[in-house]
C-alpha cells in the first residue's frame, strides 16, 4: 500500500466500508463494558424501555464506525492522527440483526499555519443500515501529514 498525503486528497472524495451485522451478544457485551443501561443489557428489560427492545449503544456504533474507517485504510500507509469529532448524532436505533456500513466523504481540507508539516481533514462519516437509513453521523477530524513543508518552512 502507498502513502497518501494532504496534497493527494480532494474534497468530495468518498468511499464505503464493508457491511457488519450487529449481533445481540455484541450489543450486550459492549453495554456491560461501557454503557450499562437496561436497553443495552437485557432483552426483557429492554422491552419496557422507550425503544421497545434491545438496541446498540451509540458509543458502540461510533466505535464500530472508527474500526471500519481504520480497516479501509483510505489514507494508505500514511500515519493519520484523529484530533476530534464534531456533531456526533444518533438518528435511529440499531437492533440485533441489523447490518450497517460506513459511507465517508471528505468535506474540508485545511492548512494549519502553525503546523507546516500537517493539515486537517474533515470527513462526514455516516453509519447506514441495511435499509439505507442513516443511523449515525459524525464529522471526523484528522491530522494528515503533508508530502513536504510549505515553501520557506524548512525542517520545522
Amino acid at each position: 500500500m502507498t502513502r497518501r498525503y494532504l496534497e493527494d486528497l480532494a474534497i468530495g472524495e468518498s468511499w464505503g466500508s464493508r457491511e457488519v451485522t450487529i449481533e445481540e451478544q455484541d450489543i450486550i457485551e459492549f453495554g456491560r463494558g461501557f454503557d450499562p443501561q437496561p436497553f443495552h443489557l437485557d432483552v426483557e428489560a429492554a422491552k419496557a424501555s422507550p425503544f421497545g427492545g434491545l438496541i446498540a449503544s451509540g458509543w458502540h456504533l461510533a466505535s464500530l464506525a472508527m474500526r471500519l474507517c481504520v480497516e479501509a485504510r483510505s489514507y494508505g500507509d500514511t500515519p493519520v492522527v484523529g484530533i476530534g469529532v464534531d456533531e456526533l448524532r444518533w438518528y435511529s436505533p440499531v437492533r440485533p440483526g441489523d447490518r450497517v456500513h460506513v459511507e465517508r466523504e471528505l468535506v474540508e481540507i485545511l492548512e494549519v499555519p502553525d503546523k507546516p508539516r500537517r493539515g486537517t481533514v474533515k470527513a462526514r462519516v455516516d453509519l447506514v443500515n441495511q435499509n439505507g437509513d442513516l443511523v449515525m453521523r459524525m464529522y471526523a477530524l484528522s491530522s494528515v501529514p503533508k508530502r513536504k513543508p510549505a515553501d520557506g518552512e524548512g525542517a520545522r
